[in-house]
């Protein structure tokens, strides 16, 4: 039986799931990355390729089967080179009485002093315990099965991070590295199947997704609920309740608001997120919306649609924006404009003071008018540049002030029977159909990645123009939305403009 460093990154990542590990054990096929996944790959292999070119006096051990590059590990140190890369160790542990091979492959050891340091490359920019627990338990491992392999500990951890900084993280004799597969392997063999509830974020970027989602939808799993946190779910299913028709037959919203959170840190109570989540659940039981309240929509005779795309951090880059979109509709529409990062070096404050010439020439045609957007995206990467880069002549100031945010608009208003409140979710629940049927934003991530890459400007031009396209549609999108929303606020008044009447 086997255990390696890489279940432990399997067990955590994209996030925590017992039964990935589980499935993954009994044989089951994971489904394809998605582009964005592929593109962070190709980071990170690239990150690794670059600390490798920045050593000297390096052994090579990428080659060869595994029994090899173990006696040549060996053997290297031994000979204490300076710098070994792609190391492998193999160990063993006894696990509730049965035996399993442990293996791990550190990219590096680096002679320090009468022993070794080991290095591994990761493109995570934090290396904490509580943003990546999963490299601090791979690199324990990495150095318990140094010390078994030479009957010394190595002389200390550490990562080469994305941000071009080494992360010392210590030794600590393995321990907690010890216990996380140990729940592995007690995972992987057990007789059941675990169950590990759904989330909307938590499952989207998983290679499971297309088997447990639709297990999770035939058994209307009380995980589907928007608003259910995962530990609510377990809670939940403590009281004998698996699915959102048992939610409601079974509880009322009083007793739901008092279900408490156990933790040895501080507890906490489903409390005011309780009348949410009963609308959440009847919304999909009934499969009909809900309405709450009409939606508030300020009325103007114009609105501008405005949308971001950007990249994350990414190795030693900080955020950017490589696109702000924006779109006047309403009863004078307006064009298509986009402002682009170019792809020079001085390319992101291009494009943020293009922005900023485009929303002051809207506001110079149009005067003050909302600034619409979905979720808080938009205003958080504003106020980002204007820390970045300034407001000269306070045009951003005035796009701060004039935002309109409008996914808290619709989740106050209409619950919806929907997992997710993502703009694309609810596009698709209104009836609104794309052109553009293969995008999304993980799509956009990595064209635009495609695009940093390539020296061809032809082949970049082509590639930033279908992004562009993409964007555009978003914005048309968000407009269909905001139209939906105000035909209910119109629909609700005239409502209760009738009941006055027959009263």
């Amino acid at each position: 039986m086997h255990l390696s460093a890489s279940d432990i990154y399997t067990h955590h990542r994209p996030s925590r799931c017992d039964l990935r590990i589980y499935l993954l054990h009994h044989g089951e096929l994971e489904g394809r990355h998605s582009e964005y996944e592929e593109v962070l790959i190709r980071l990170g292999e690239r990150h690794e390729r670059a600390h490798l070119q920045s050593l000297t006096d390096v052994v090579l051990l990428d080659f060869g089967s595994r029994e090899q590059r173990e006696r040549l590990t060996r053997q290297a140190v031994a000979d204490e080179q300076e710098v070994i890369y792609q190391p492998a160790f193999r160990s063993s542990l006894e696990i509730d009485g049965k035996r399993w091979e442990v293996v791990g492959d550190p990219d590096f050891l680096i002679r320090w002093g009468d022993g070794y340091i080991i290095r591994d490359c990761k493109i995570a920019r934090r290396i904490t315990h509580a943003d990546h627990p999963e490299i601090h338990f791979q690199m324990e491992l990495y150095g318990w099965l140094y010390e078994r392999t030479f009957g010394e500990p190595p002389k200390t951890l550490e990562v080469y991070a994305g941000n071009g900084e080494i992360a010392e993280l210590g030794y600590r004799g393995g321990t907690a590295a010890l216990q996380e597969l140990e729940l592995i392997a007690r995972i992987k063999l057990a007789e059941a199947e675990p169950y590990s509830p759904v989330g909307w974020s938590k499952c989207q970027d998983c290679g499971f997704h297309y088997l447990c989602w639709p297990r999770a939808e035939q058994r209307k799993d009380v995980a589907l609920v928007y608003g259910v946190d995962q530990w609510i779910v377990h809670e939940l299913r403590n009281e004998g309740i698996e699915s959102y028709p048992a939610l409601l037959e079974r509880l009322d919203v009083a007793q739901l608001a008092e279900i408490t959170k156990p933790s040895s840190k501080h507890t906490g109570k489903v409390g005011k997120r309780a009348p949410s989540i009963m609308r959440m659940a009847e919304a999909l039981a009934r499969d009909e919306e809900i309405l709450i309240e009409p939606p508030s929509v300020p009325e103007h005779p114009n609105y501008v649609m405005f949308d971001l795309e950007g990249l994350p951090p990414q190795l030693e880059h900080d955020a950017i924006i490589y696109l702000w979109g924006m779109q006047v509709f309403g009863e004078r529409p307006g064009k298509f404009s986009y402002a682009l990062a170019d792809f020079s070096s001085e390319g992101d404050k291009n494009g943020w003071l293009e922005f900023l010439r485009i929303a002051q020439q809207i506001f110079d045609e149009y005067g003050d008018l909302p600034f619409v957007h979905w979720y808080s995206y938009e205003k958080t990467n504003v106020e980002m540049y204007v820390e970045r880069y300034g407001d000269p002549d306070g045009v951003a100031a005035r796009v701060l002030g004039s935002l309109l945010d409008l996914l808290p608009v619709t989740q106050a208003s209409i619950a919806l029977p929907l997992y997710s409140y993502s703009l694309k979710e609810v596009e698709r629940h209104i009836g609104y159909e794309r052109k553009l049927t293969d995008t999304g934003g993980d799509w956009a991530m990595a064209r635009y990645n495609e695009a940093l890459e390539t020296d061809d400007e032809g082949e970049r031009d082509a590639i930033m123009q279908r992004i562009v396209s993409y964007n555009q549609e978003d914005l048309a999108a968000m407009w269909q939305v905001m139209a939906w929303l105000k035909g209910k606020a119109a629909g609700a008044a005239a409502e209760g403009r009738a009941n006055l009447r027959v009263t």
